[in-house]
């Protein structure tokens, strides 16, 4: 059972993709760790050795931020964004898109999947009693 960072990975997958599965590193970022600690990509998590695991986990603590101190960090950069009153951060906190994007169609995805459509929030007819 490899856990680096905190999460488990899952033990059928590639070590190249089981890697993604980490908060912060991407398929590139995956490739260049395992070419910097010489382990084949295409080995399964369940076949590595405890040496080749605990050498990945160093590899990924000493030199990249991941997970919860990545996460953090990006928090407190939202957070120094609203505290300085910039447009990016009335943005957040209007939970409206921050980079430009039009918002009469589409940015469902960052207001919450509401339709505002004519009828689609009407209340049902009065029924009979």
């Amino acid at each position: 059972m490899a856990r680096i960072a905190g999460i488990t990975l899952p033990k059928d997958k590639r070590i190249e993709v089981g890697l993604t599965y980490i908060f912060g590193i991407g398929k590139n970022l995956a490739k260049n760790i395992l070419d910097q600690t010489k382990i084949n990509q295409n080995t399964r998590v369940k076949d590595l050795t405890d040496e080749q695991v605990n050498h990945l986990r160093e590899m990924i603590e000493k030199n990249f931020k991941v997970e919860g101190e990545l996460k953090r960090e990006v928090l407190m950069n939202i957070k120094r964004l609203k505290e300085i009153d910039s447009y990016r951060g009335s943005r957040h906190a209007k939970h409206l898109p921050a980079r430009g994007q039009r918002t009469k169609t589409n940015t469902r995805t960052v207001r919450g999947n509401i339709r505002k459509t004519m009828g689609s929030g009407r209340k049902p007819a009065a029924q009979k009693t």
